[in-house]
This record gives structure tokens, C-alpha cells and sequence, in this order.
């Protein structure tokens, strides 16, 4: 039931709505037949049997009556009326297809279409859209000291603070500005415009614009800053570096200061907002055309006016009017230069000739000492070998010095030709860059442009009368230069040495190394034993100052003799001790019992028995448990064994000698074979 009444109110307020679109359609003349037709109706209508149709019949003449009184609406459309409790069938009602809708309600026009259609654009025109963080166009209506008035077409003007139309002195009312829409209303409804911003993001969109096209933009450098200047483009700082102000070098940024260039931009850092701007750019496509052109016309060993554009310690760059060329610094000049400042200066203008030059990678090569004759072919004729010179060195090396005799000749004074000592040494030991020096020409080629010096031998070879000033068996003093394993150099005088053998220095002292004999620097007393002219080499000692202790030694530590010895130091075989006079002797372990068993020590000072003596060996033999083994075995044997002692003593002392004589010297090695010798002989002699 409750969707039975739902759509019977529907199709009851869709009827109603069909009936008002009914009325307001028809023409005046139609409402006046309808009304009409309605009142004969209800004249011919039977009265109502009920109070209850009688009503009802009542109500559908006030409404005909009210329908008739009411006006037209603003459209010129007449309200609609109809009867609730009768629903007009508009399914029987026939549409008028013949009819203006256009013309419903309006006047009689006076404006054809295409005046209507100006006119509407006339009106669109004085509207703006205007919306939020946007740029718009607008005009200053207003200029004070602090503020500018603009107006963009909005119901309302904004305002923009004077100082955002610093860098233009000359705006004035009337001029059309770019403004940002930060806010249409603020707190106080005032409209919110910047000039500044809009600048900015117009600048933005020119700078990258002008990056896409590869466009010339303008800009106004307004000052200098470390590496290069800051410049003005299009409202935003651009940073023009140094190296790409010019194409040359630019020693003073100052003077692009407050300056409008053309520039090129380069790099753009959307990040950091960072624009870097060329000018170089700008003329480079026009040098690399000259540059081109000129390359074309090159040719080796010509000469061309060029200017000096940059020097470095390496060499100098020449502008040759639109191509740079470099002049190494070894081509600068004939003479040895420690820097091209020393010759050349910074816009000097000079000719240069050129020495090679490469097209692919516009490379040119230049010389300037090439258009000087060369120093060597001015050099004297009368200039010959053994001459003396003078100079000054120029350059030092670790195998010599090279003496500048006039400019651009030079010649090398080998280290071996600086002294006549042997003694290797450098240069530097002898010279300094600077110095002025005299030496003797010792070879000279003209032309291979060689010469060698040297300095030595400007005073007389000390070899020549070394038998003469130093013969054989002479004494003198000396200088130790110099220690190595196997003995000392002593330098007698300047080119003068000498070697002292290790085994020529002390008679008695062993020596492991000279370090514990001297050391360099010491003054040693030597005696000349041997010349070699030819090689030039000294054999000198120092032992032999003295007489050969060993001769006094041999009647002084006879095989047998007991000496008191002191124990000095100790190695695998046996004893080091040190007897009287200096002598040390060496005690074999088996040699070293003492009389209660143990062994000796260092330190201990004892008695030992000579057992061997050895002159040319300059060896002593020594034993302290022979002293009380042979007690020992005197006392066993009673009288008899005290009389073989002796006779197999000398027996072991004899081919020990023997021995000894055979052989050049004796080593430590040899001490126990000789030990088991003696012990067998012994064994032998108590076997008889």
C-alpha cells in the first residue's frame, strides 16, 4: 500500500509540472479559447448530487477565476493551474513542433547576432580570471615613496613595496608590471601582489628557455666575487667565472664591474638555483673559424708577430691573432733560464717562428732562440783543448757540473775530473749553482757541440813523484777517511790514499773489525809497504811503527813455561786469556779443569803452561789443567813415571811443532786435532 501511494504522488506531481508547461505554452488567443471552452463546461455539467461534489465543483471555479487573474512571471510565461483531484491525460495532447522557444518571453530584438556576438567579447574582455599563485599583468595606477598602486582587474587593487622596482628608477604611473598573486584576500581582504617573485619565476622561465635555444640573453654585472663577477639576468644573479670572461687570460675583473654584457648561459643547478653564464662562449665559435683559417696558412720555419698572453714555469703562450701558439721554455733562449719571466714579459710583442704544429689538435709549437744564430758557431777558433776557461755553473748534477763558458755554451765537469782523491763523491761537494769557476778544456767537438772540463787538473797529478815523496818503508801521518771489513783508508794528502790491512794494525791486539782500532776522522800513523804507480794504490801499516813483539815473545813463552793469566771471555772451543805483556793465549775446554773438578770462569786468574807458541800464527796455546794432571801422575808412578814424563813430553812438543811448521798457520779448528795427537803419543809412549 505504502508503494501504491509513493507512485500515485509521483504521477499526481508529474502531471502537475506537464499541466504548468501546457498553460505557459500557449499563446494569449489559446487562453482565451480555453477559458472559454472550460466555462462552457462547467455550464453544462450536472449539479452536484452531494455537498461533497458541490465543493469540490466550487474550488474548480475559484481556481478558473484565479488562473484568469494571475500576471505572468518574469519569463512571460503564465503560472500553471490545474486540479489536484484530476490529472490532465497529456498522453492525448499533441505537441506544436512549429514552435519559437527563443522568442518566449522576450521583446522585439534590435541587435543582429553578430553585434550581439562583438558585443559579448567587448564584455568578456573587461573580466579577468584571476586565481591564486599566478603571474598576471599589471598596471601601476599609483606610485609613492613606499608603495605602488596596481591594478590587475580585480574587484580590488594591490600593493607592492618601491624597493621591488629598485633597478628600474624610470617606472612611472601607467606602466605595465608583472605581479605575482600570492593571495587574493588577506586578513583584511586586501589583495596580496609581488613583483619580486614574479620576476623571479619569470626569470626562471627566460634563463632556461634561453639555455634550450642556445639564445644571446643581456646582463648587468653588478660586482666582483672570488673567482670571478655576479651578474644581472633577467632579475636573477648569475655567476660569470674568470675563465670565461675572455678567450685570454683576464688579470682585473674590476673593470666589467657596472658593465652590460652578452652572455651565453652555460649551466643551470635547478636544485640550488645556481645560473652560470659564459661570455666566452659568445666569441669562441667565431676563433675556432679564424683559428681554422689560420691553421690553413701555417707553415714550418715561418716567423709571425705574435703576444705574449700567459707565461708559465714550463713556457709562454703567444696570441697569434686569434690561435695561440707555446714557446717552451728550453726554445726561449740559447743560455739556461730558471724562468721565462727572465726573458719575456706579460703583452710584450715579439716574432716568433714556428716549429711544428698539429691541425687536429690546433697545437703550435714556437721558438724565439731560433732566430738567433747559435752561441757554438760564434765560439772562438782559437779556443783549442788544454786551454783554461772561466764560467759559471748553471746546473749541478750527482755525476757533475755544467760550466756555462759564454751564453749557450756549456761544458760538463765530470765528478771524477773535480779532484784527484778517489773518493766518490758529487758535485755538490765540490760546487754550487752560481759559483765561478776555472778549468781546463779537456775535449771540445764543434759539432756535436760537446765540451768536458775539469777542475783537477789545474794543479799537478800527486802520482806522478809518489816514489819520490812516499817511498817504501817512509813514515807519515794521515787522515782516515773511511772503514770497511777488511781494513782503513788513510788519505796521506788531496788525491793521496792509502789502505792499512786489518792484520796491520797491532802486533798483539786480534781485531774483529777497524771499528775498535779508530774511527773516521782520526789521524793515524802509517808506514808505506807497498806502491802500485799504475793503479794508483798504497799499501800502508801501522803495526809495523813498532818492532815485532813476537820475537821477544817466542824467548819469553817457551813451550812449558807456566804464566799467570786472567780469563777474559769464553766461545764453543774454549778460553780467551789474557797473559803478560798484551799477549792473549787460548785454553782449549779440555784444557781448562781445575784441580777440584770444575771448570775455569771468566775472570778467574789462574796459572797455565805454555803447550804451543806459534810466531807466524801469532798463536799462543795454553792449558792450566796440564799443571795439576801431571802432579797427579807423578804421585801415582811413584819415581819411575816422574822419569817417562819428560821424554813424552818432548815426544808431544816435537810433532806439534812439526806440525805447526807444515802448515801456514793454525786455526782453532785444528787445536783439537792436535789435542788427539798429543793424546795418542802419550798413549803410545805408557804403552812401552
Amino acid at each position: 500500500m505504502a508503494e501504491e501511494k509513493k507512485e500515485a504522488a509521483e504521477s499526481k506531481e508529474a502531471a502537475k509540472n506537464e499541466a504548468a508547461q501546457e498553460s505557459a505554452s500557449k499563446t494569449p488567443e489559446t487562453k482565451a479559447d480555453s477559458k472559454a471552452e472550460e466555462k462552457s463546461t462547467e455550464k453544462s455539467e450536472p449539479k452536484a448530487e452531494t455537498k461533497t461534489e458541490a465543493k469540490k465543483a466550487e474550488k474548480v471555479d475559484v481556481d478558473a477565476e484565479t488562473e484568469k487573474s494571475e500576471p505572468e512571471d518574469k519569463g512571460g510565461n503564465a503560472k500553471a493551474s490545474g486540479s489536484d483531484s484530476e490529472p490532465v491525460d497529456y498522453d492525448k495532447v499533441e505537441p506544436l513542433d512549429d514552435f519559437d522557444w527563443s522568442k518566449l518571453g522576450k521583446q522585439k530584438e534590435i541587435y543582429s547576432e553578430d553585434e550581439v556576438t562583438e558585443m559579448d567579447e567587448e564584455y568578456s574582455k573587461t573580466l579577468t580570471s584571476i586565481a591564486e599563485h599566478e603571474v598576471v599583468d599589471g598596471t601601476i595606477v599609483s606610485l609613492g615613496k613606499k608603495e605602488a598602486v596596481i591594478n590587475i582587474g580585480y574587484k580590488s587593487e594591490g600593493i607592492v613595496q618601491t624597493s621591488e622596482f629598485r633597478y628600474n628608477p624610470d617606472l612611472k604611473v601607467g606602466d605595465k608590471v608583472d605581479v605575482y598573486v600570492e593571495s587574493l584576500e588577506d586578513k583584511e581582504g586586501q589583495l596580496v601582489l609581488s613583483h619580486k617573485k614574479a620576476r623571479t619565476l619569470s626569470a626562471w622561465e627566460k634563463v632556461n628557455k634561453a639555455k634550450e635555444n642556445d639564445e644571446i640573453i643581456k646582463g648587468y654585472v653588478k660586482c666582483r666575487t672570488k673567482g670571478g663577477l655576479i651578474a644581472d639576468v633577467f632579475g636573477l644573479e648569475a655567476f660569470l667565472p674568470g675563465s670565461q670572461i675572455d678567450v685570454k687570460p683576464i688579470r682585473d675583473y674590476d673593470q666589467f664591474v657596472n658593465k652590460t654584457m652578452d652572455f651565453k648561459v652555460v649551466k643551470i643547478n635547478h636544485e640550488f638555483k645556481n645560473v652560470v653564464v659564459s661570455h666566452k662562449a659568445l666569441i669562441e665559435a667565431e676563433l675556432e673559424q679564424q683559428k681554422a683559417e689560420i691553421m690553413t696558412k701555417l707553415e714550418k720555419g715561418q716567423v709571425l708577430e705574435g703576444t705574449v698572453k700567459n707565461i708559465t714555469s714550463y713556457g709562454v703562450f703567444i696570441d697569434l691573432g686569434g690561435v695561440d701558439g707555446l714557446i717552451h721554455i728550453t726554445d726561449l733562449s740559447w743560455g739556461r733560464i730558471n724562468h721565462p719571466e727572465e726573458v719575456v714579459e706579460l703583452d710584450q710583442k715579439l716574432n716568433v717562428v714556428i716549429l711544428d704544429f698539429d691541425d687536429s689538435k690546433k697545437r703550435i709549437a714556437l721558438g724565439l732562440k731560433q732566430l738567433q744564430s747559435h752561441p757554438w758557431d760564434n765560439l772562438s777558433e782559437d779556443l783549442n783543448v788544454g786551454d783554461k776557461v772561466k764560467g759559471k755553473v748553471v746546473v749541478l748534477a750527482d755525476y757533475g757540473a755544467f760550466v756555462e763558458i759564454q751564453p749557450g755554451v756549456e761544458g760538463l765537469i765530470h765528478v771524477s775530473e773535480m779532484s784527484w782523491s778517489q773518493h766518490l763523491r758529487t758535485a755538490q761537494d765540490f760546487f754550487k749553482v752560481g759559483d765561478e769557476v776555472e778549468a781546463v778544456i779537456m775535449t771540445l767537438d764543434r759539432e756535436e757541440r760537446k765540451m768536458s772540463l775539469s777542475t783537477r787538473r789545474l794543479t799537478p797529478d800527486p802520482w806522478e813523484n809518489i816514489e819520490e815523496k812516499y817511498p817504501v818503508e817512509s813514515k807519515h801521518k794521515g787522515k782516515v777517511t773511511n772503514l770497511s771489513n777488511f781494513g782503513v783508508f788513510v788519505e796521506l794528502e788531496e788525491g793521496i790514499d792509502g789502505l792499512v790491512h786489518i792484520s796491520d794494525l797491532s802486533w798483539s791486539k786480534k781485531i774483529n773489525h777497524p771499528t775498535e782500532f779508530c774511527k773516521v776522522g782520526d789521524e793515524l800513523e802509517v808506514v808505506v809497504l807497498e806502491i802500485d804507480k799504475d793503479n794508483r794504490r798504497l799499501s800502508l801499516g801501522h803495526k809495523q811503527l813498532e818492532e815485532n813483539p813476537w820475537d821477544v815473545f817466542e824467548t819469553v813463552f817457551t813451550e812449558g813455561s807456566v804464566h799467570q793469566g786472567t780469563v777474559i771471555s769464553k766461545n764453543d772451543k774454549g778460553f780467551i786469556v789474557s797473559l803478560p805483556y798484551g799477549v792473549e793465549g787460548f785454553c782449549p775446554t779440555r784444557h781448562a779443569n781445575k784441580e777440584d773438578g770444575g771448570k775455569v770462569n771468566i775472570d778467574d786468574t789462574l796459572d797455565f803452561e805454555i803447550l804451543e807458541f806459534n810466531k807466524e800464527a801469532k798463536k799462543i796455546i795454553i792449558s792450566h789443567g796440564k799443571l795439576h794432571d801431571d802432579v797427579d801422575e807423578s804421585k801415582a808412578s811413584g819415581g819411575g813415571g816422574a822419569k817417562k814424563k819428560p821424554a813424552a813430553k818432548k815426544a808431544t812438543r816435537q810433532q806439534i811443532k812439526s806440525h805447526n811448521d807444515k802448515g801456514e798457520r793454525t786455526t782453532l779448528g785444528d787445536l783439537d786435532a792436535l789435542s788427539d795427537l798429543k793424546n795418542k803419543m802419550e798413549k803410545g809412549d805408557d804403552d812401552k
